[in-house]
């Protein structure tokens, strides 16, 4: 008799407890709504299924053997599905710590965004976990973890969603994936971090002079960028993997007009890109078709990708991807007629001519947002200098383990405006997960987007994917550092 009182007790005091618990704020990414938005996504039914061994693995940099971690390659075998199509990765971890995967700029369910502590726990070391997601829109998209610095290690790939109605014109296609890399060979990117939270005091006079200590640069510079450009030293710069002493040679024939999908998965470096002879037209910025503007080359920040189109002319050409104010590039060949390849260190007039900056861009009337006054001004002012190392937003660095502290709270179906105030003297790629925005007045519909020192980006979203979703910078680094906040959607 008095077990079953105790108990009734219990239950009492349970259903009291319950009673008295405030409600959630905030949904979470397995809410009910979250299921919903991914049944409402047009489907094909179609399955495109992948497998992800993370894994310690050598990288061959011209003949010197490199350890690091890779998804069997490097970058990883490209992922290719229709728009519509359920992409099942599984992702078996075979690393000695925990680590996830992050589908950067697709607008996919909450639950498979890949970032611990926000959307899912952590895949521990010899755990599988099976992300299965709708591909909602065309483009060109690309995977890496999101677990400490570990996307400055091998472990990223290209993920491109094609569109069966496809209203360009172009005979072949290429992915191209820029690098900076330092794993392996003068130190592992947890110990770069570590070096970086010692703070870099600024050194008066070195403006324009490049000066290497130890892991870190001091001095870059960069006119496109409004000055530092970045802060730490990589021995290679790698286009598909490959360094300018053992480069990726593209054949076809003079006058094939190829798409270009280049994507930018360094850490800390902007990339500055053209090929000899040529110019190119950009047709699309992360994803999302822009007004075709032809130029003479890109500038791609961290986690940013630019689709162009070029129609090769006869001989053999230098595909070069400057490290924007460090003086080093990456490097390939472009054959299509007979000759040498060309000197990696070849001067490219194309490089100090028109560049084309994702900011710049338009985008197409067909993937404009509708005209229409945000419901919700939400404005993050970037804080934080190299010399303490205190990036963050707000001045509040992120802690995942308090979640709410870094949250801006949103309600499906408002327009967000963001106003991105960056008052540090450094430029920073902002990358926002689960949706894309569009720059006000007319310009791109991007996920990543360069804020400048001093400057103000506004960007207007509408709320039509449930859950909380991470914004960070992309430079790895600062993000680890703290210079990450959370958009979450009001329950």
């Amino acid at each position: 008799r008095r077990a079953v009182v105790g108990a009734g007790i219990a239950g009492a005091a349970a259903v009291l407890l319950a009673a008295c618990t405030p409600p959630p704020r905030y949904i979470s990414p397995t809410a009910a709504a979250v299921g919903s938005a991914e049944t409402a996504r047009n489907s094909t039914g179609r399955v495109v299924a992948a497998s992800l061994r993370a894994q310690a693995t050598t990288l061959d940099l011209a003949g010197t053997p490199v350890p690091t971690w890779s998804f069997g390659s490097i970058p990883a075998p490209i992922i290719r599905a229709n728009v519509g199509d359920t992409i099942e990765a599984t992702l078996i971890n075979g690393l000695p710590e925990e680590t996830t995967i992050h589908w950067h700029g697709l607008a996919l369910r909450n639950d498979m965004d890949g970032v611990p502590g926000v959307t899912q726990s952590p895949v521990a070391a010899g755990d599988e976990f099976a992300y299965r997601f709708i591909a909602p829109d065309a483009g060109t998209y690309w995977f890496h973890p999101h677990v400490g610095t570990q996307l400055d290690r091998g472990l990223y790939g290209a993920l491109i969603v094609e569109d069966p109605n496809e209203p360009l014109a172009y005979d072949e296609e290429w992915v191209v994936v820029f690098d900076d890399w330092l794993d392996g060979v003068t130190a592992t990117p947890p110990e770069v971090l570590e070096d970086l939270r010692g703070g870099m005091a600024p050194m008066p006079g070195m403006e324009g002079h490049v000066m290497r200590m130890g892991n870190m640069l001091m001095g870059t510079n960069s006119d496109l960028l409004g000055g530092d450009s970045g802060d730490v030293f990589y021995p290679h710069y790698l286009i598909n993997g490959r360094p300018p002493a053992d480069p990726e040679t593209y054949t076809a024939r003079p006058g094939t007009r190829v798409r270009i999908r280049m994507i930018n998965a360094g850490s800390d470096t902007a990339f500055r890109v053209a090929l000899g002879g040529h110019r190119m037209t950009i047709t699309h910025s992360d994803g999302f078709p822009v007004e075709p503007i032809e130029v003479d080359g890109v500038l791609l920040a961290m986690g940013e990708r630019h689709d162009v189109l070029v129609t090769l002319a006869d001989g053999v050409f230098p595909l070069v991807a400057e490290a924007e104010g460090k003086g080093e590039r990456a490097f390939a060949v472009v054959r299509t007629g007979a000759g040498g390849a060309p000197d990696p260190n070849v001067v490219l007039p194309e490089l100090g001519r028109n560049i084309g900056v994702g900011g710049a861009l338009r985008a197409v009337e067909s993937v404009a947002l509708a005209k229409k006054a945000p419901d919700r001004e939400i404005a993050v002012k970037l804080t934080g200098s190299m010399e303490k190392f205190d990036w963050a937003f707000d001045g509040v660095p992120f802690d995942p383990a308090q979640v709410e502290r870094s949250t801006r709270g949103i309600r499906a179906g408002e327009r967000v405006r963001l106003l991105f105030e960056n008052t540090t003297t450094m430029w920073h790629p902002i990358h926002l997960h689960g949706h894309t925005y569009q720059l006000v007045d007319g310009g791109p519909r991007k996920d990543t987007s360069i804020v400048l020192p001093g400057e103000t980006l506004a960007v207007d979203f509408d709320a039509n994917n449930p859950g909380r979703w991470l914004f960070h910078c992309h430079n790895i680094y600062h993000a680890e550092g703290g210079m990450d906040g959370l958009i979450s959607y009001e329950a």
